[in-house]
């Protein structure tokens, strides 16, 4: 009989002792303040959990980094010590449950659940849109958590190799933006770069751009020419 592997887990929730310890200090709070600060925000634990996290002995749980975030007044973000880089860490940056994200994204609680477990998101563009900004993330930061920053470099290489048409509802599913925006970024991604590749960096009597278009990754330049197109939802 064979034996049930463990469900698969995340790491631990980011968390920087010496952030915990200057917002403490900062405060002049005791570590028996910020235990009953806590408290008031339903965690119930003692002052000497409060000294193992400042002293990296132990490492919160997001329920517990966001009431120690409360207590101390500052975003959990501020106590995380690095830039949020999962799912995960996005949604307890804005302070979130995994069932009221969900919710609120209007998914059901395993999708959602899968998402953060596996980097993959499978959401229409409607969904996607409502990740964005139930999480609060730009569209550089959307397209890297959900796993699928090699799927637009892949359609963006096909647009500038084809018919740039054929693929704009399938980046729209990407990058949740009005397709007008991206018809117009596509359009001079695809003529920068057939350019380049027909007549070189350089044609007689003109000089050498600083930076020929197919030497800059096609992302770096899509995102660039999408911000000027102030979309809804940030680059």
């Amino acid at each position: 009989m064979r034996r049930r592997q463990p469900p698969a887990a995340l790491p631990p929730v980011p968390f920087s002792p010496g952030a915990a310890r200057a917002h403490r200090a900062g405060l002049g709070l005791t570590p028996e303040q910020v235990a009953d600060g806590m408290a008031a925000h339903g965690i119930r634990l003692l002052s000497t959990h409060v000294l193992a996290w400042e002293s990296g002995e132990l490492r919160p749980t997001e329920e517990e980094l966001i009431a120690l975030a409360r207590a101390l007044w500052c975003p959990p973000a501020q106590l995380m010590g690095t830039r949020p880089a999962r799912l995960r860490d996005h949604r307890v940056a804005r302070e979130l449950n995994q069932d009221t994200a969900a919710r609120r994204i209007g998914i059901s609680l395993r999708r959602y659940q899968d998402a953060e477990l596996t980097g993959r998101w499978d959401g229409d563009e409607d969904q996607t849109y409502a990740l964005a900004q139930v999480l609060g993330l730009r569209l550089t930061e959307l397209v890297d958590v959900t796993g699928r920053s090699g799927e637009l470099d892949q359609r963006l290489r096909q647009c500038v190799d084809g018919r740039w048409q054929a693929h704009v509802r399938a980046i729209a599913r990407l990058v949740p933006v009005h397709e007008n925006d991206l018809a117009a970024v596509l359009t001079v991604l695809q003529q920068e770069n057939q350019v380049s590749a027909h007549w070189g960096t350089a044609t007689w009597g003109t000089p050498a751009p600083a930076e020929p278009a197919q030497d800059r990754p096609l992302a770096t330049r899509f995102w660039e020419l999408l911000g000027r197109q102030q979309p809804d939802i940030p680059v």
